[in-house]
């Protein structure tokens, strides 16, 4: 796996290091309210698991799985809710936590559908931005890192179901899935 990254563009301390920080300022955030995370699957559970465990104020969470990337390194526009909440969340401060922000569309998707069910605020966090990849006007309420615009992969980002265990965020050879 390491022979197809063609570099290490986040460490995995710089990635713990963040986490830290992104807590602090969330523990400080939220102090007194309902705070729920709302982990988006599978790539942001290793940043969701992190940044939980650094949280030092009560809080919940929950996991939606969606899609709009399926086997491809472009999103398809298509956004498809695989996995829905099981909790409540009406009356509830609810904060996103993605893996990446890069077209926008499945963060967009994501906050209108959470809106609808009337929660008491809705606020967005994630380790990676892009914003190169924009398609639509969103933006994180919290980030760790602006990434160029490159396909990356590790720390609960893959391709093809490929490499979320590398403790990194490396820049995946583009022949690795250009060939694919």
């Amino acid at each position: 796996m390491i022979d197809d990254i063609v570099k290490v563009l986040i460490s995995e301390q710089q990635l713990q290091q963040k986490v830290k920080e992104l807590a602090k300022a969330i523990t400080n955030d939220y102090q007194g309210k309902n705070l729920m995370l709302i982990c988006v699957l599978k790539g942001g559970v290793m940043f969701a698991t992190d940044l939980m465990k650094n949280i030092t104020i009560p809080v919940k969470i929950d996991f939606m799985a969606i899609s709009s990337y399926g086997m491809s390194t472009t999103t398809s526009g298509v956004v498809r809710i695989l996995k829905d909440l099981e909790a409540e969340v009406a009356g509830k401060d609810l904060l996103i936590v993605e893996d990446i922000v890069d077209s926008g569309l499945t963060l967009k998707y994501l906050k209108e559908m959470l809106l609808s069910r009337k929660p008491n605020s809705l606020k967005v966090c994630t380790i990676l931005d892009k914003p190169e990849g924009r398609q639509v006007e969103v933006k994180a309420d919290y980030v760790g890192f602006n990434i160029p615009d490159k396909f990356v992969v590790g720390y609960g980002l893959d391709y093809a179901e490929k490499y979320r265990n590398l403790p990194f965020i490396g820049i995946l050879k583009p022949e690795i899935y250009k060939n694919a």
